[in-house]
């Protein structure tokens, strides 16, 4: 185990859907580990973002244009400009997490909102992808919840339906590619995918947290 010299509370706000905490883990040996904790649940931490990243690499191209479904703590997006995405766009509903990205509140978040290739967007990315204008998207990536399986706020159930996959899938450029992050295999989800046309595959992989094995999933529809 662990052991935790310092928990503190770098952020917090109420928003309808429930408490969003920002918190930094002090560990001994002076790691530091930020932590996203939402509506009282585990989001997501700094101290492994392999497959936050492994999402951004689902990139087409350098110079792609790149629509972002959930901001968290900003590894997917960084990584997109890292690759050398030529226009990211970030929804994310949480309007506390834009603020804090934009006030530096870690250096990860600082970046992503300081970088001129980058807009942040407060909004439900289910209501953006319902909109009807002639944008789009090399890309589109997925990470606003930990899957279909795993769901922090129910609501966000529609996010993985037929009819929101299909409206991503219908904003993509030829050639483009759709991508959805998931805590686990998500069977049901390809599936899904593969309804709509093009070919669908799955990237698994093991991470290992505080002694125990996950396997996350992504899962890549191009068109």
């Amino acid at each position: 185990m662990t052991d935790v010299e310092e928990l503190r509370v770098l952020a917090r706000a109420d928003s309808p859907r429930g408490e969003v905490v920002l918190r930094r883990r002090l560990l001994t040996g002076a790691c530091e580990v930020d932590e996203l904790i939402v509506n009282g649940t585990f989001a997501m931490d700094s101290a492994e973002t392999s497959t936050e990243r492994a999402l951004a690499r689902t990139l087409p191209r350098p110079g792609a244009e790149v629509l972002v479904g959930g901001l968290g703590l900003g590894f997917t997006a960084a990584e997109l400009l890292r690759l050398g995405a030529g226009r990211v766009e970030v929804v994310e509903i949480e309007g506390c997490l834009v603020s804090w990205a934009r006030a530096g509140v870690t250096g990860t978040l600082a970046a992503v909102a300081t970088d001129p290739r980058v807009r942040l967007t407060i909004a439900d990315i289910a209501d953006v992808l319902r909109t009807e204008d002639d944008r789009r998207w090399d890309a589109i990536v997925l990470d606003v919840d930990n899957g279909p399986d795993f769901l922090i706020h129910e609501a966000n159930a529609r996010v993985y339906s037929a009819e929101l996959l299909a409206a991503a899938a219908d904003r993509l450029r030829p050639g483009g590619v759709l991508a959805v992050w998931c805590q686990g295999p998500a069977p049901a989800l390809a599936l899904t995918l593969a309804g709509l046309g093009g070919a669908v595959r799955e990237e698994l992989t093991e991470v290992v947290r505080q002694g125990r094995q996950f396997t996350y999933a992504i899962y890549i529809l191009t068109r």
